[in-house]
């Protein structure tokens, strides 16, 4: 009776033919990630192994192809496991029981053994690992001499392909996260440029955004290129109606691409942009058409962007415009929450903060109370009142000078901030406040006091609140300072 069918070990593999294989099938590749799958796919033809092939990009090692497993890691730290102990060391490993070896990562659950080896390029640089686990005995030694050298054929296949690279989306998902974690709105768009230029693999990009004082050109990244300067240059001289026009033609008729072919005059909103040499265009809407703006991507080369890239450029303006938005958001709820409703001005938590910092002798605080404010109200009624005090709030804040602060901190109660050179200066500032209180009607009380040398903020506000009921028992509409 014949015996059972030989297993995988039970047949003595030709190495030779399996490196002759690797070395026929891999100069037909034409992408680094086809070359890794070629790879897997001829050594699974002679050896039950899990195998997989992880080279080394932004910062991970990536899982590029693999046979099947329980678990295939898509990326793992450059330092974890056996595959990240040979990529740092550059040295073959080579584990019989994987059981004894504390940096073994499981793929499958009745793996035994584990060849790992370097794949490096010609210079002798890692590039990532070529990794075999079995789930039975097998000849280790003739499959380490032999994943070494098809893993040197590997390297310089990818080296000839041009290296290791993430996909375009992969890159996109790597910026997405990059401006979500943008904590201003400068640094959000300097990481939009960024990434749609590495994203589309054009030479420059410009954001357009619209405001209340029209369309302006975002803020540029630290060193825009020189064609990224030239575009910047001819939209400036072009003027905001140039840029209206450019805005409106993407948000009415949707992302486009290329400005034409050679020859063929573009159209006039494309004109600044012509002159400054951009001879390929992607042009993609950013937010909304009555707020948002234009993301304008260009290249020097005549190009022919394809419409996966454009669709990566109108993902990467959505992502762009959510951050965004997120963040004036934010900033309109910290300004909410920093400052007093009615009138505009910062309030008690804001105060509290700037006196904490009061330098003595020429941080000035001066408390501003509203002369017969409390008739105000009980004559005509809380909204006069509060016409009275928004009329007040502005009259005061157009007296003071560049850089003085105006909070509110009560019903009908101010404090000015400001630093003076000396007492004198102050007193000046706070005659100006009851002046400007008089020319719309109004009078104003005002105390005067400079912190002292180891004074508390809260002490130097009492004295000058004490310094105001003093101007108020002497008749109100005046200035009075606090004694040093």
């Amino acid at each position: 009776m014949a015996g059972p069918p030989p297993t995988w070990n039970d047949v003595r593999v030709d190495h030779q033919r399996v490196i002759r294989d690797v070395t026929a099938r891999l100069p037909r590749t034409s992408t680094v990630a086809e070359a890794c799958q070629t790879m897997v796919d001829a050594l699974a033809q002679f050896t039950p192994a899990t195998i997989a092939v992880l080279l080394h990009v932004n910062d991970q090692l990536r899982c590029v192809a693999a046979t099947g497993s329980w678990q295939v890691f898509a990326t793992v730290a450059p330092d974890a496991g056996i595959v990240g102990r040979v990529h740092t060391g550059g040295r073959p490993a080579v584990v019989p029981d994987v059981t004894a070896d504390p940096d073994h990562i499981p793929v499958r659950p009745d793996v035994v053994a584990e060849v790992c080896v370097p794949v490096l390029d010609p210079a002798g640089r890692p590039l990532g690992v070529l990794d075999l686990q079995w789930t039975a005995p097998a000849d280790l030694a003739w499959w380490r001499a032999t994943a070494e050298r098809v893993a040197a054929r590997l390297g310089a296949r990818i080296v000839a392909l041009g290296g290791p690279a993430e996909s375009r989306s992969e890159k996109l998902l790597r910026h997405a996260a990059a401006m979500t974690a943008a904590s201003t709105e400068r640094e959000l768009l300097c990481a939009a440029i960024r990434a749609a230029r590495d994203v589309s693999t054009l030479a420059a990009a410009v954001l357009v955004l619209c405001g209340r004082g029209g369309p302006r050109l975002a803020s540029p990244p630290a060193a825009p290129g020189e064609l990224e300067a030239r575009i910047r240059a001819e939209l400036t001289e072009a003027g905001p109606a140039a840029l209206r026009r450019i805005v409106e033609r993407v948000h009415r008729y949707g992302a486009g691409y290329t400005l034409g072919e050679a020859g063929h005059p573009p159209t006039l909103e494309h004109e600044p942009l012509v002159r400054a040499g951009v001879r390929t265009l992607v042009a993609v809407p950013v937010g909304p058409a009555d707020g948002g703006g234009v993301l304008l991507v260009a290249d020097e080369r005549l190009r022919r962007p394809d419409a996966a890239t454009v669709n990566l450029m109108e993902l990467l303006a959505g992502q762009a415009w959510s951050c965004l938005d997120r963040l004036r958001t934010l900033d309109r709820l910290r300004k909410q929450a920093n400052s007093d409703p009615l009138t505009g001005l910062r309030h008690t938590g804001p105060f509290g903060q700037r006196i904490a910092h009061a330098t003595p002798g020429r941080t000035a605080l001066l408390a501003i109370d509203v002369d017969g404010f409390k008739s105000v109200n009980d004559t005509y009624g809380h909204q006069a009142g509060d016409r009275v005090l928004v009329g007040l709030a502005r009259a005061l804040e157009g007296a003071l000078r560049q850089g003085d602060e105006l909070y509110r901190i009560g019903g009908d109660e101010f404090v000015a901030v400001i630093e003076v050179g000396r007492p004198e200066e102050a007193v000046r500032v706070a005659e100006r406040l009851t002046e400007a209180a008089r020319r719309i009607g109004r009078t104003i009380s005002v105390g005067v006091a400079l912190p002292r040398h180891g004074e508390s903020p809260e002490l130097t506000l009492r004295r000058a609140d004490q310094a105001l009921y003093a101007v108020k028992r002497q008749g109100r509409d005046g200035v009075h300072l606090s004694a040093a």
